[in-house]
């Protein structure tokens, strides 16, 4: 069992006003975002975001996780190129992709990843807050996409964590033939698409972080997917995973498992299985 230690804001708060159309982060001001790593011939390489959700749980996306590979979790990263003393790596002891998970039409995009001991929180590693469940967040609320993803299509991946509005779209709009029609399901959450700001390749896995009420930063949203021709494309915005429609998933992930997250509350666990699930990624997953 575990303490859901989460607070209502980040010890640096972030300024906001790549990611593409982004700008840099203010150093540690999104605690809870993680780079998930991969190694490749004894280097290890960034493939996806994610959002640290308990001191040992990693929330990110199904698409992000492949057959065969090694993966750890980076915290507490600002410049991805730089030794950093806030840095802390770790292993992973069980991956659990959704059951469900899709993706010839990438249909419940989400997995957790239990690192392989409890991390310590600081200034720069935080747990985020998750939303009550069935939130759904209205049309134009602002919220924040962040990652070390491409700065613009076809470009490099981001040296320092980006960051970007992205105002919400809702679904009725989001579901119109010219935008990404049947594409999209209510269990998904769309933001930007003004032909200017987005997520991209290397973003995926990463938080759409919201600001509630309090003062408190939700994470809504988990990247998913968007247009391969282009990433900033007029009515294509940002799909997202929307966590409110996974907090059943997330608080029984198997018989063995069951986490329980509220609002800044409190969560606890039993030892999960160790789980073999993978799928390749299609169309263009972040």
């Amino acid at each position: 069992m575990f303490s859901l230690e989460t607070s209502k804001g980040p010890a640096f708060p972030p300024l906001v006003s790549r990611v593409v159309g982004g700008e840099d982060v203010n150093p540690h001001s999104w605690p809870w975002q993680i780079s998930l790593q991969y190694n490749r011939e004894g280097e290890w390489r960034h493939t996806c975001g994610g959002t640290l959700i308990s001191d040992q749980w990693v929330l990110t996306a199904a698409h992000c996780i492949s057959s065969g590979r090694q993966y750890r979790v980076a915290m507490g990263k600002h410049n991805l190129q730089e030794m950093e003393d806030s840095a802390v790596f770790m292993g992973t002891s069980n991956i659990i992709v959704h059951e469900k998970w899709n993706p010839m039409f990438i249909r419940n995009d989400i997995a957790l990843i239990k690192l392989e001991s409890p991390v310590t929180f600081s200034d720069t590693i935080m747990a985020a807050c998750v939303p009550p469940a069935g939130l759904i967040l209205p049309h134009n609320e602002p919220c924040y996409v962040t990652g070390w993803g491409r700065i613009y299509t076809g470009g490099p991946i981001a040296d320092i964590l980006q960051q970007a509005l992205l105002p919400v779209v809702d679904h009725a709009t989001c579901s119109k033939g010219d935008w990404w029609g049947f594409m999209v399901k209510e269990t998904m959450v769309c933001a930007g698409g003004d032909g200017v700001v987005s997520g991209c390749n290397g973003d995926s896995g990463g938080p759409l972080n919201c600001q509630n009420s309090d003062g408190a930063w939700e994470v809504h949203g988990i990247v998913s997917f968007g247009l391969g021709l282009s990433c900033n494309f007029p009515k294509k915005p940002t799909v997202f995973t929307q966590v409110t429609s996974y907090t059943d998933w997330i608080n029984s992930v198997s018989s063995h498992c069951r986490i329980r997250f509220g609002f800044c509350d409190t969560a606890e666990n039993m030892t999960c299985p160790q789980t073999a699930s993978f799928l390749p990624q299609k169309m263009v997953a972040y």
